[in-house]
């Protein structure tokens, strides 16, 4: 009998070697992951499924399971790992320069493939509650909590008001992006980058000086001398 042909490693859509019994807890994550992006970059949302995931990621629908309770947590957790690394906020002592430096970042991820992994969360989250929830917590929020550290870095240097709605200031410097990124009615490029950054960050700053100044205004009189009720120390 001629001896039996040496059995060749099964391998997943990636090309690489499936391991024997059960893979790796970590090198399997890691498989979903890059292949929900790949994916991602070939189709919708809504066509995604978790059976085609785990084919091409070479594991079985369990093991996605395991790490997601739906599509769109791990979707979300795929975008997010992909860009967490160019999405750090630098610390130039600037934070001018730290939130543009950031914000041209981001455009870079939007004008690459993984731009139409955000769209189509974002198209999706309007009739998928579960998806736009996990957009916000997975990706939105700890982009967020990062951002106010560099806000609040600004406002120890003097460069921002104390009293600032960090959140409101950030919903306008983000949102232009998303606007124009979505909207598609203007171009999207580091000079609106510059622009938005410089009307909303100087703008909050002038804003500040001002509220400060109208403050110590009203405390001193509406002439600028003492008012009734003052204190003054001779």
């Amino acid at each position: 009998m001629a001896p039996s042909a040496q059995k060749r490693s099964p391998r997943n859509n990636n090309g690489a070697k499936r391991l024997p019994g059960r893979p790796r807890s970590e090198q399997a994550r890691q498989a979903i992951l890059r292949s929900t992006s790949r994916l991602l970059q070939r189709t919708g949302f809504a066509e995604l499924s978790i059976e085609a995931i785990a084919a091409h990621a070479g594991v079985g629908k369990a093991t996605v399971y395991r790490w997601w309770p739906h599509k769109g947590a791990l979707v979300v957790d795929a975008f997010a790992s992909s860009a967490e690394d160019e999405l750090h906020f630098p610390d130039s002592g600037s934070v001018y320069k730290d939130m543009s430096l950031q914000m041209n970042q981001f455009l870079a991820i939007l004008r690459s493939r993984r731009g139409r992994i955000v769209s189509a969360v974002i198209a999706g989250g309007q009739s998928d509650p579960g998806l736009m929830q996990a957009f916000r917590e997975r990706f939105l929020l700890p982009r967020r909590r990062e951002a106010y550290q560099t806000l609040r870095r600004g406002m120890e240097r003097g460069e921002l008001p104390r009293n600032l709605d960090l959140d409101l200031l950030l919903d306008i410097l983000y949102g232009a992006i998303y606007m124009r990124f979505l909207i598609r009615h203007g171009q999207l490029s580091e000079e609106f980058i510059a622009d938005v950054c410089r009307l909303v960050l100087h703008g909050a700053a002038r804003n500040g000086r001002h509220s400060e100044h109208a403050r110590k205004r009203k405390v001193a009189g509406d002439n600028g001398r003492p008012g009734k009720g003052s204190a003054v120390q001779a």
